[in-house]
């Protein structure tokens, strides 16, 4: 497994990029608000919630899929755990 850290903002940005197989992934948000993940196209409006202090989200990622995020207001920075290579 390996660590990385993204900034997320107002702006959709990609978190996690595509891979040619399935993978588990912890998400854990560091910052102080509310990040929403989905693809290219997600929105404080539309993306599915995770926020501070709760529990790393653990999900698979099907293969060629990407992980956008987004905040409604701010920054927030998120801790990503991914299998190596991924």
């Amino acid at each position: 497994m390996r660590s990385v850290t993204k900034s997320v903002t107002t702006t959709a940005s990609k978190v996690i990029d595509a891979e040619s197989v399935n993978r588990q992934v912890y998400i854990h948000v560091t910052g102080n608000g509310i990040v929403y993940l989905g693809n290219s196209g997600v929105t404080s409006t539309n993306g599915f919630m995770t926020e501070k202090n709760a529990i790393p989200f653990v999900f698979n990622v099907p293969a060629n899929e990407t992980v956008w995020a987004v905040t409604g207001t701010g920054a927030d920075d998120l801790r990503i755990l991914l299998p190596d290579g991924a």
